[in-house]
């Protein structure tokens, strides 16, 4: 296998997340599912399982915790289909990734803190 077939060139850029944020990504051309539900994300994601595309799926926060079937399924899997957080457009200051906290398990408490 080469590298070229190791790494797709026609992934799929698949965003579900609020009207104002999809409208942003639809912009360079990503495939936007805007205002979507619980029940769309579920749609979409098995869709993308069965047509065994490769695809990256950017969530935004309330979509990536509302759990389901295909979406705990993929989390927890290796796969083609790689999941992302996106922070909420209106509250960008209130994102705090998943992985933050497991830098502050191993590192400590202070690991994120910026030096003043």
């Amino acid at each position: 296998m080469s590298d070229a077939d190791s790494h797709p060139s026609n992934a799929r850029l698949v965003v579900l997340g609020s009207a104002g944020l999809a409208q942003g990504f639809s912009l360079i051309g990503a495939e936007v599912y805007a205002d979507a539900d619980s029940d769309k994300v579920e749609s979409v994601l098995g869709q993308l399982v069965k047509s065994g595309e490769a695809a990256l799926v950017l969530l935004e926060t309330h979509l990536a915790h509302a759990g389901g079937y295909w979406l705990d399924r993929l989390r927890n899997e290796g796969s083609r289909i790689v999941i992302t957080e996106l922070p909420p457009l209106p509250a960008p200051h209130d994102y705090a990734p998943a992985v933050d906290e497991v830098v502050r398990t191993i590192l400590g408490s202070d690991a994120l803190k910026l030096a003043s």
